[in-house]
């Protein structure tokens, strides 16, 4: 984002606060879908970033959805069931039945494990409905179930008329740097599909992959994954499995991270011994990048507004909490550092606004906009008091 709109942004909106540019967000969907090939389809994980929703409806195949908030916000939006993929590690049998009630067979389910397929057998039985499935394979986590259940699931769905195992899903962690980890997994993929048909007499049409595809935040730590290069090379990887079938890649942060920049003002700046402390009125609480420690490494930062002039020193950024883990990058070397600049965190689109401790000491929620040059600046969310979430209601 340019630096007058940045400016701009901050001048009419104030900080701390979240900005999302829709327009790199098509053009960073369309790089990933142009590298993989047109064969392969492309799932948007909204918990990366639920704003962005109605933009990536239009931009992928699918919408995973894992919760019944999230699952609320796409009914709020209006996206079509045939777009979404109800999935998450609990679904409660309450949640799944409303769900169920006004999408019916429209959606795509996840199974997460023997309890979950009872629930979506017993209301097809009542409701004398098809469902569409996709057993979890676990990766040796908490998530999905283990060969044997996957294998129970599908001998329970073939003696229902009305379940109907489309797919196989399957994830196994994020920020994967290096193109071998999935060339690994596909290939156990592969394999497994493979025993699935020979072995068990069972041939599923659709596998729904999550590479877990890292996003370089620091500088010095590059991805392979992150790539074109990368992204071609999983294409071709998943071109050379002997199973055929469709392909979806379930992406978050690869979708989204490049889109958002987080502006916080510095509000004071001091030393103390030898430490060059810069307080800005945001903090951790806001902001949060994976893999970040205590500020250790530097992500992309700019100042606004810009200036030629000053001596570059090195600063260690901290936010507004009353704790000494709120360092939002620690030793970091800036120009023109002084009271009511701002400071610009750049790829912060996914999961940074999400995943920080919102309600840590009550200060208020940032706001949130978008810029498109099609629509212009949009508030998506005005600055909102925590304050009274961490009280009695009165």
């Amino acid at each position: 984002m340019r630096r007058e709109q940045l400016e701009y942004a901050a001048s009419r909106y104030g900080t701390p606060l979240y900005i999302f540019d829709l327009d790199l967000l098509k053009k960073q969907a369309d790089r990933i879908k142009n590298a993989l090939g047109e064969e392969i389809g492309l799932c948007y994980a909204m918990k990366a970033n639920p704003f962005l929703t109605e933009v990536m409806a239009g931009c992928t195949d699918r919408i995973e959805v894992c919760s019944m908030g999230e699952f609320l916000i796409c009914r709020e939006l209006e996206i079509p069931p045939e777009k979404l993929l109800i999935s998450g590690v609990l679904k409660k049998k309450e949640d799944i039945y409303r769900i169920l009630d006004a999408c019916e067979g429209r959606c795509r389910y996840t199974v997460e494990s023997i309890k979950q397929l009872h629930h979506f057998l017993e209301w097809s039985d009542e409701h004398k409905k098809v469902l569409r499935l996709y057993p979890r394979l676990t990766n040796g986590s908490q998530f999905g179930m283990d060969e044997d259940a996957v294998r129970s699931v599908f001998g329970l769905a073939a003696m229902s008329p009305y379940l109907e195992i489309e797919g196989l899903h399957y994830f196994s962690g994020t920020q994967k740097r290096h193109l071998r980890q999935f060339r690994a997994e596909l290939e156990m993929l592969d394999d497994f599909l493979q025993k699935m048909r020979d072995e068990w007499n069972i041939q599923v049409r659709h596998l729904e992959y999550g590479p877990g595809t890292a996003v370089p935040y620091f500088e010095g730590k590059d991805a392979q994954t992150y790539t074109d290069e990368g992204f071609r090379a999983l294409r071709d990887a998943i071109r050379s499995m002997q199973w055929k079938g469709k392909v979806t890649i379930e992406l978050g942060r690869a979708f989204a991270a490049e889109c958002g920049s987080y502006l916080t003002e510095i509000r004071d700046v001091k030393k103390n011994g030898d430490i060059d402390y810069c307080i800005v009125d945001g903090g951790s609480h806001q902001l949060n990048y994976d893999g970040q420690i205590r500020g250790m490494y530097r992500p992309g930062i700019r100042i606004i507004p810009e200036e030629n002039a000053g001596m570059k020193k090195h600063w260690t950024v901290c936010g507004a909490l009353c704790t000494m883990n709120d360092v939002l990058c620690g030793n970091v070397e800036l120009s023109g550092v002084r009271t009511g600049k701002i400071l610009v965190f750049e790829r912060a689109g996914a999961y940074s606004a999400m995943e920080g401790m919102a309600l840590f000491l009550s200060h208020p929620l940032p706001a949130v906009v978008s810029f498109s040059r099609e629509d212009g600046w949009k508030t998506l969310r005005k600055s909102q008091p925590t304050y009274v979430w961490n009280m009695e209601e009165r």
